[in-house]
């Protein structure tokens, strides 16, 4: 009588277990379209970086960007570059984009350039109020040379959903 009842217990605990394995799945697979390099995410922020070494150059270390929650209709958007040596220029362009469920496509609402000369890192922030209820995302551009042509990345973030007051 025992063995049968925990014969029983077990299949019911594999079975809750394969259950809430399939709802986690779901739910995921809900909130984990992507759009463009960008996941759409409840997340309150969200970090993304350069992610192909041959293309970022001689000069270029890395990029990166970040998003974050900043407030009911605010983000808080930041940018960095870093180059593997001091260089005569170094610049970065980000750009705070927002979900257009419609046509499934993102659109730029915010730009800001920054630049530097004889460096090798620098970073650049602002504070963008946005309208609840999109998804928004920082992309930016990432640049670093002693010369023209520079060498040049990108990083994009995830989308981040910013609550409805």
């Amino acid at each position: 009588m025992k063995k049968r009842i925990l014969s029983m217990l077990c299949i019911i605990g594999i079975f809750c277990t394969m259950m809430v394995s399939v709802v986690s799945a779901e739910t995921a697979n809900a909130e984990s379209k992507k759009i463009d390099g960008s996941y759409l995410t409840h997340d309150v922020s969200s970090t993304g970086t350069s992610s192909n070494s041959l293309m970022r150059g001689e000069y270029l270390m890395t990029g990166s960007c970040t998003i974050s929650n900043a407030g009911l209709t605010r983000i808080y958007a930041y940018a960095s570059t870093t180059a593997n040596t001091t260089v005569n220029f170094m610049s970065t362009i980000v750009y705070v984009e927002r979900y257009n469920e419609e046509k499934e496509e993102w659109g730029q609402i915010h730009y800001w350039i920054a630049e530097t000369e004889n460096d090798y890192f620098m970073s650049t922030d602002a504070i963008v109020d946005v309208e609840p209820g999109y998804y928004y995302r920082v992309r930016a551009i990432h640049i670093a040379g002693d010369q023209y042509p520079y060498d040049e990345t990108a990083s994009v973030t995830n989308g981040i959903y910013v609550k409805p007051i």
